[in-house]
């Protein structure tokens, strides 16, 4: 996302809390990061045209000032994902009421400066500032002038503003300059530190892409439905017509190779593939399978699904269908 809406944000902005030094930042969304939510995306470190996150990693895309911390269906943003405050701080200021909607080229007059959507900042001190966008709309529970503390309840994930997927995009900055909290030590264009330096107080771990959900469907299910989290099935009948394995990924890399495979009840292979990705991809979804042309035997068939960069495994996923 862009930081366009950062100045209309900040309007009659509160005085800030006093002087402090820099912050030490909390997980900002009540998740379990590899499980019920993961990171799509980092701050850019390339200054340039080029993309790079602060591993030397593909997981950014030019300019992005923060980090994506992103839900895996709109189901499990309309569950309900709280955010929180990474630190203590006053509220400078708050933005609410606009929708909750993917964003489309349409959409870009009306949210013109307000590309974070509903959101929250929240001043630490010393020119220390986290930005909180994307969130939910009617979800805001802090006003400006309000003072918070670390986990503080600011409202929930949402769907507003410029964005495409669920998620909370945090930003932190130092008297108006982006920081990254992964690397806040880094020169312009510089990646791949190995001094440690984190203004996390529990630094999530790296994730260089992966798997968001598996699901077996009767046939190549849509990609709105595997969003939304409702194309996985259960159950099926056994003379359905077709056995399909889907998987649902991000951060994908050209080169990157899924494989998915189906076991039947017996314990034999029904059915093996292997599925090249050939370009860089925010998210995606690929699919393999059988059509049934004679009813297959009732029972628990089971799918694995693991994803392969330069040879090695880096995410594995397994999911079981009953058929009847």
């Amino acid at each position: 996302m862009t930081l366009r809406g950062i100045l209309p944000l900040l309007l009659a902005a509160a005085a800030a809390p006093a002087a402090a030094a820099e912050p030490s930042l909390a997980l900002p969304i009540d998740c379990r990061l590899g499980e019920t939510c993961y990171i799509q995306n980092y701050a850019d470190a390339d200054p340039g045209a080029g993309v790079t996150d602060f591993t030397c990693g593909g997981l950014s895309y030019d300019g992005h000032k923060g980090t994506d911390f992103a839900l895996p269906s709109l189901a499990a943003m309309r569950a309900g994902v709280r955010v929180l405050a990474a630190a203590p701080g006053q509220v400078r200021a708050t933005r609410d009421g606009e929708p909750d909607r993917l964003f489309t080229a349409e959409d870009a007059a009306r949210i013109d400066g307000k590309e974070c959507g509903n959101g929250v900042v929240i001043a630490h001190g010393d020119g220390w500032e986290t930005q909180y966008c994307h969130m939910a709309q009617g979800s805001i529970r802090v006003s400006q002038g309000a003072l918070v503390d670390t986990g503080t309840p600011l409202g929930r994930v949402g769907l507003s503003g410029r964005t495409q997927f669920p998620h909370l995009h945090l930003s932190l900055r130092h008297n108006g300059q982006v920081i990254d909290p992964f690397a806040p030590n880094a020169e312009p264009g510089q990646c791949g530190l190995r001094d440690g330096a984190s203004l996390w107080r529990d630094a999530p771990a790296y994730q260089p892409g992966g798997l968001l959900s598996v699901g077996f469907a009767d046939a190549l299910p849509d990609y709105d439905t595997i969003k939304a989290g409702t194309a996985g099935h259960l159950t099926l009948p056994a003379d359905a017509p077709a056995l399909v394995l889907w998987a649902y990924a991000y951060g994908a890399q050209a080169g990157d190779v899924l494989r998915l495979s189906i076991t039947a009840p017996n314990g034999r292979g029904y059915h093996q593939a292997e599925v090249p990705i050939e370009a860089k991809q925010a998210q995606y979804f690929r699919a393999s399978g059988r059509r049934i042309r004679k009813a297959l035997r009732p029972g628990l068939y089971q799918g694995q699904v693991v994803l392969r960069r330069n040879g090695k495994d880096i995410d594995t996923m397994s999911v079981t269908v009953q058929l009847r």
